[in-house]
């Protein structure tokens, strides 16, 4: 998935825009004078939104679209954060609207001071090249531009699947490195049989 800091943009400020201004966020009233009479307001969302869906544009073109169930914002905890309890889907058009990358995980949890992304829960990636990523969890580190895992991350490429511990990747995940790898597997084309051949792997893209 290419994700770059057009997205980055929209969702901390676009993103808000539409969703607040347009009506996505679902608090009744009810709700919000409870929330008013709780004390510690440190355990309850200051927001909460569901069934959020936006599109982004870039020069009158729509280039992704970003949706979620539930959207939380605990602005008030010791470290702000928004939660994304059940999960996240990020998709990215080509010029003819079709997409040509996309991204998902079954949780999501963005730190605002420190501008950091945490994803769980079968996170799947797939860049502009083809290429998918799965991991368990995946950090997005929006000051350092840096995609990063402490858990075992596959990547399937065009002839091979590699798979590694240490991973780090640019925004667009398109140059990639792993501090440990296992081994690659070589999937040779159809046409030259089912056969599949296990070599050393090493999965860094310069």
């Amino acid at each position: 998935m290419k994700i770059s800091k057009q997205i980055i943009i929209n969702l901390t400020a676009a993103f808000w825009v539409v969703v607040v201004l347009f009506g996505a966020v679902s608090c009744e009233k009810e709700r919000t004078e409870k929330i008013a009479a709780v004390k510690d307001r440190k355990t309850l969302p200051g927001l909460h939104a569901t069934k959020v869906t936006t599109v982004i544009s870039d020069s009158g073109i729509t280039r992704y679209r970003i949706y979620t169930d539930q959207w939380d914002v605990f602005d008030k905890a010791k470290e702000s954060y928004w939660e994304f309890p059940k999960g996240l889907h990020f998709e990215r058009f080509d010029e003819n609207l079709a997409i040509d990358a996309n991204f998902t995980s079954q949780y999501g949890r963005y730190y605002e001071g420190r501008r950091l992304w945490e994803f769980r829960g079968k996170v799947k990636a797939i860049n502009v090249l083809g290429e998918m990523f799965e991991s368990e969890r995946l950090f997005w580190d929006q000051s350092q531009e840096l995609i990063y895992s402490d858990t075992l991350v596959k990547i399937t490429q065009l002839t091979r699947v590699v798979s590694g511990y240490g991973f780090q990747s640019n925004q667009s995940m398109t140059k990639y490195s792993f501090r440990a790898t296992l081994k690659g597997i070589i999937v040779l084309p159809p046409e030259e049989g089912n056969t599949m051949t296990s070599v050393p792997g090493n999965a860094a893209r310069p």
